[in-house]
């Protein structure tokens, strides 16, 4: 009779473990999920434009760029005042300011174009973001699941221990008893 207590427990044991199995696996699965929709918001190969327009918005906002620019405008202005004796933009310099606007005309589209690929990029973040938060609190859930049933069914394992113990003793009782009968 102890032998089939003790082959039930281990029985319970197994279930219980048979139970968290399923749990670790239901996890991996949703991790799978998880990372399949991160991977559906990169774009491995963003179109040319997309690369120019990164390329030309990442020099055209740097020092590197305005120390060429303010270069290229003082050689043109020196040029055109003191080096020329007849030059080809006098003073007021009307061809520069053209060539300037035409700069800024032509940047700053791009420079927003841009923009407006980084905005994406922090939206799909953000995103990714959410969803990782998603998935630890699933975890974190999963994880008190876990917990909970492993506590659960260990209580009923100390508690069918104890009862048989019990059973055991009040037997030696018994046996003692009749003993000293």
């Amino acid at each position: 009779m102890e032998k089939e207590i003790l082959k039930q427990l281990l029985d319970t044991e197994n279930e219980q473990l048979e139970k968290l199995n399923g749990i670790v696996l239901k996890a991996i699965e949703e991790e799978k999920l998880l990372s399949h929709k991160l991977l559906e918001f990169e774009d491995p190969h963003p179109p040319f434009s997309s690369k120019i327009a990164d390329r030309v918005a990442s020099f055209g906002g740097s020092w590197k760029f305005i120390i060429i620019f303010l270069s290229a405008m003082l050689l043109w202005i020196s040029i055109n005042i003191y080096l020329l004796t007849k030059p080809f933009d006098p003073y007021p310099f009307i061809l520069l300011n053209l060539v300037l606007s035409t700069v800024a005309a032509l940047q700053a589209p791009v420079i927003m174009m841009s923009q407006n690929r980084k905005e994406e990029k922090d939206r799909q973040r953000a995103v990714n973001d959410y969803l990782i938060n998603l998935k630890a609190e699933v975890e974190i859930r999963n994880m008190h699941e876990k917990l909970d049933l492993l506590i659960a069914e260990q209580m009923k394992t100390m508690f069918a221990i104890q009862q048989e113990q019990m059973n055991i003793m009040n037997e030696i009782k018994t046996a003692i008893q009749i003993n000293l009968k």
